[in-house]
């Protein structure tokens, strides 16, 4: 697997040589634009808004528009210039608890990969944030933009999480939350005891993407009818548990939780135990 960056983690005056790698992957089916009369494909092409003529790759340069249509153009000699040694390194400014840190806050996840002469340190921090739960705070400039970032530990790898910085987060106030009626205790109670009831060890390959299976099997369809119309499916959408009803509705979920699990999803390891 290709580094997307190489450079080191720096806490104090400790320094850990590592390589940034993926950790996640979007798996999206991918579509064509196509011409309706003929499903010809539809292409882009880059052009020009002052003549309309098309530019190839090697005439685009990135420019930053300080006035209206004035621009500077930067090459990527000047992002780097910018902060020599901040584009190389995960610079440590604090280490926290994580149960302080609002999940809100985490967007993206990437392995940190010890590289020759930092496994030992890179061990010991791994070890001392998986005893202390806590992260260290960084800041990293990965291609053009600095990322607020969190060092953890994962397992025996030490993995960091891009973070969102506060500014980039709508304000929760902005959300209007009407005032409700004051819940029951016995709703309460009934509603705790279902949460109970559905609760689970976390086992990640219990959930698949349905969507996209469901999504694949309607292609399959229609690339088998050879692209005719397929019958609609119609999904009136569910209204809200009316205050009223919700001791009923609570009892009746109740009563299902505490029943045969067969709509659960399995995975095979746990279907491979029972057999």
């Amino acid at each position: 697997m290709r580094a997307i960056w190489k450079g080191s983690i720096t806490f104090g005056l400790v320094s850990i040589p590592v390589a940034l790698q993926n950790a996640s992957r979007t798996e999206e089916l991918k579509f064509r634009l196509l011409r309706k009369g003929d499903l010809s494909p539809v292409n882009y092409k880059r052009v020009a808004q002052v003549d309309g003529k098309e530019v190839p790759w090697n005439e685009i340069v990135k420019g930053y528009e300080y006035e209206k249509e004035k621009f500077v153009v930067l090459k990527d000699e000047d992002f780097k210039r910018v902060d020599l040694e901040a584009t190389d390194t995960i610079d440590i400014v604090d280490f926290v608890d994580l149960a302080q840190i609002n999940p809100i806050y985490f967007h993206r996840p990437y392995y940190l990969e010890p590289l020759k002469g930092g496994a030992g340190v890179y061990s010991l921090l791994r070890q001392v944030l998986a005893d202390t739960n806590k992260a260290g705070i960084s800041k990293v400039i990965i291609r053009t933009r600095q990322h607020l970032a969190a060092v953890k530990a994962n397992g025996n790898l030490l993995v960091l999480e891009l973070m969102r910085f506060a500014d980039e987060l709508v304000s929760p106030s902005a959300i209007t939350v009407p005032a409700e009626k004051k819940t029951g205790k016995r709703e309460l109670e009934m509603a705790t005891t279902l949460v109970n009831q559905m609760t689970e060890e976390w086992d990640p390959e219990r959930y698949n993407d349905d969507y996209r299976s469901a999504l694949m099997k309607l292609i399959d369809k229609k690339v088998k009818s050879g692209g005719k119309e397929l019958p609609g499916t119609k999904h009136a959408p569910k209204s809200a548990t009316n205050v009223i009803d919700l001791a009923a509705v609570l009892q009746q979920s109740l009563k299902e939780a505490t029943g045969p699990k067969t709509k659960r999803p399995k995975n095979a390891k746990r279907r491979a135990k029972a057999a």
